[in-house]
């Protein structure tokens, strides 16, 4: 079985995020950056079905310009086989990615595609969904386990009134939730294995996909501060202040 996982170039999640001066955008000098938490979870779990005999070979894709390398040869170190970048210095939308992932797995044609449910700096929560209607894949979102059984794959996910599982007929699209596993470190030896590992750069104007954006940035700022709290000397004077001030109890 041949599973692809796309991955997503982001801010470390341990970064305070900078916004510009002028609010155009989040500032990214020299800001460390890392592989979407979520999509590491995808990493892994492919990683994991690997091991277990399930899979025979892990492609990770990633679109950007040639930064996003770096998240790929991580995931190389974290144990998938091949890399693919889709090269292209255009910011684009959730759309655009689904489409030229498509064609992506059009091309390698795997089994299995497992991806973050969403990605930590945009969290449109959008690709996975896009990606299966588009390739009319079976489709299971916020997996919290996922077992492949002969021609099937059981995704089990959280649903307001317990768990789910849904039973998806194979080729499927499968996106992670938090509770799904616990990604696992490079080690050195395979971070230096990961240098020697095929990486192969698209452009994407090789897709023959129109790009055009959908959707524009208009402006981005931070969350407002919050108010510094008070000490009270007593319960009588919270209980106090939380009736006239906060006006929370009556």
């Amino acid at each position: 079985m041949k599973v692809l996982v796309p991955i997503k170039r982001v801010i470390d999640y341990n970064v305070k995020v900078r916004v510009k001066a002028d609010n155009s955008d989040v500032d990214l000098t020299n800001t460390k950056m890392a592989i979407n938490p979520f999509c590491e979870i995808a990493v892994e779990e492919a990683v994991r079905l690997k091991e277990a005999g399930t899979v025979t070979e892990i492609i990770v894709v990633s679109v950007g310009d040639k930064t996003c390398q770096e998240q790929l040869r991580t995931a190389l170190a974290l144990g998938a086989d091949r890399a693919i970048q889709i090269e292209t210095d255009e910011s684009l939308d959730a759309l655009n990615i689904a489409k030229l992932l498509q064609k992506v797995v059009e091309e390698e044609q795997p089994q299995l595609v497992i991806l973050g449910k969403q990605s930590i700096d945009s969290d449109n929560n959008q690709t996975g969904q896009m990606l299966a209607a588009l390739t009319g894949m079976s489709q299971g979102t916020f997996a919290s386990e996922v077992v492949v059984d002969g021609d099937k794959v059981n995704v089990t996910r959280e649903v307001d009134g317990g768990l789910q599982t849904l039973a998806l007929t194979l080729p499927a699209v499968v996106t992670t939730d938090l509770r799904l596993n616990e990604p696992r470190y490079a080690s050195l030896p395979n971070i230096m294995k990961a240098k020697r590992k095929p990486l192969d750069v698209k452009p994407a104007a090789d897709f023959g996909i129109n790009l055009t954006a959908r959707t524009s940035l208009l402006k981005v700022t931070p969350p407002a501060e919050r108010q510094a709290g008070i000490m009270v000397g007593s319960i009588d004077e919270l209980i106090e202040k939380l009736k006239t001030e906060a006006k929370v109890i009556s």
